[in-house]
C-alpha cells in the first residue's frame, strides 16, 4: 500500500508531523532561531504534501467532456507550487538569521538540538529516498517535487547540527544564523531545480531527447513497410505522455494494412513509454523520392 500514490502522501504527512512537533519543542528549549527555522520549513513541508495529495488524486481522474486530455497538468501545477514554498522556505531562514545577527541571543540545551537534528536527517534522508523511487515507480513530477523538498531539508538540518556542534564546544553563537544563511543557498537551488522542471510541463516542453529516440526507433524498425515519418511532435501533462505524428506509407497500400501498421505502431510505442497517448496521420507517398526505401516490386506503377 505504501508503494502507492496515496500511501507515500499518507506516511509522508505522518513524518513531517511528527517532525514538526519534535522541532518546535526543541526550537522553545534551546532558543536556536535554525531550530525553529527547521521547524517552519516543515510546517512547510507539511503544506506541500497536502497539496501534493490532492494533486495525484485529481491527476488520476479520467478525462472527460471539459478535459479531453486528462487532468495531468494538476500534478505541475502542484510542484510549481512546492516550488514556491521551497523558496519561502529560504527566505524565512535569511530572515531569522539576518535578525539574530542583529538582536544576538544564548542558546541553551544544545545538546538537545543536536539530537533533534539527527533525527531530522534520518528521518528526512529515508524519507526522500523512499518519495524519488515512488516518483520513478508512478512517473509523478509532484512526487518528485516532494521528495526534492523534504531532500532541501536534510541539507538544511545537516547545517544546523554542523552549527549547534560548533556552539557546544565554542560557546560562538553567531556560528547559528551564518550556517542558517548557507544552507538558505542550497534549498534556493533546490527550488530552482523544481520550478524549472514542473514549469516546463504547463507550457509543453517536449519529451526528452532518449524519449523521443525510442518513439523513432520504433517506426524506423518497420522501414521497407513504410515510407518516412515527420511532424513529430511530443509534451507531457504530469505522468501522461502525448505524442503525434505523421506517418508516410506507400501509395498503393490499403486502408486496412495502413490502419494494422498505425495499431502495431501505437502498442510498440506504449509499451516502451508508460502512460503514453498516440495519434498518427497517415499520407500516402507522392512516389517521386529519390532515396524510397520502399523495394521497387512494392510500389505502385506510376502512370
Amino acid at each position: 500500500m505504501l508503494a502507492t500514490r496515496r500511501g507515500a502522501a499518507k506516511l509522508s504527512l505522518g513524518v513531517v508531523i511528527g517532525l514538526i512537533v519534535f522541532k518546535v519543542v526543541v526550537g522553545v528549549i534551546t532558543g536556536s532561531i535554525s531550530v525553529l527555522a527547521q521547524a517552519a520549513d516543515s510546517f512547510l513541508d507539511l503544506f506541500a504534501i497536502t497539496i501534493t495529495f490532492f494533486a495525484v488524486v485529481v491527476a488520476a481522474r479520467p478525462a472527460d467532456e471539459e478535459h479531453p486530455f486528462g487532468h495531468g497538468k494538476v500534478e505541475n501545477i502542484a510542484a510549481v507550487v512546492q516550488a514556491a514554498l521551497i523558496f519561502a522556505a529560504g527566505g524565512l531562514i535569511i530572515y531569522s538569521a539576518i535578525r539574530r545577527i542583529i538582536t544576538g541571543a544564548t542558546l541553551e540545551l544544545t545538546e538537545a538540538g543536536i539530537g533533534m537534528m539527527l533525527v531530522s536527517i534520518i528521518a528526512s534522508v529515508f524519507l526522500s529516498r523512499y518519495l524519488l523511487r515512488v516518483a520513478k515507480t508512478t512517473d509523478s513530477v509532484a512526487f518528485e517535487a516532494n521528495a526534492r523538498n523534504i531532500a532541501a531539508d536534510v541539507y538544511s538540518a545537516a547545517g544546523v547540527l554542523v552549527g549547534l556542534i560548533i556552539i557546544r564546544f565554542t560557546g560562538l553563537t553567531i556560528i547559528d544564523p551564518i550556517i542558517a544563511l548557507l544552507v538558505s543557498l542550497v534549498i534556493f537551488k533546490s527550488g530552482y531545480d523544481v520550478m524549472k522542471k514542473s514549469f516546463g510541463g504547463l507550457i509543453d516542453v517536449k519529451l526528452p531527447e532518449d524519449e523521443e529516440n525510442i518513439v523513432k526507433s520504433a517506426i524506423m524498425e518497420h522501414v521497407g513497410e513504410l515510407v518516412n515519418f515527420h511532424a513529430l511532435r511530443t509534451r507531457k501533462a504530469g505522468r501522461q505522455r502525448y505524442i503525434d505524428l505523421h506517418l508516410v506509407m506507400p501509395k498503393d497500400i490499403s486502408i486496412e494494412k495502413a490502419h494494422q501498421m498505425c495499431d502495431h505502431l501505437e502498442r510498440d510505442i506504449k509499451n516502451k513509454l508508460q502512460h503514453a497517448s498516440v495519434i498518427i496521420h497517415v499520407e500516402p507517398c507522392n512516389e517521386k523520392c529519390e532515396r524510397c526505401p520502399i523495394p521497387p516490386d512494392l510500389r505502385h506503377d506510376a502512370t
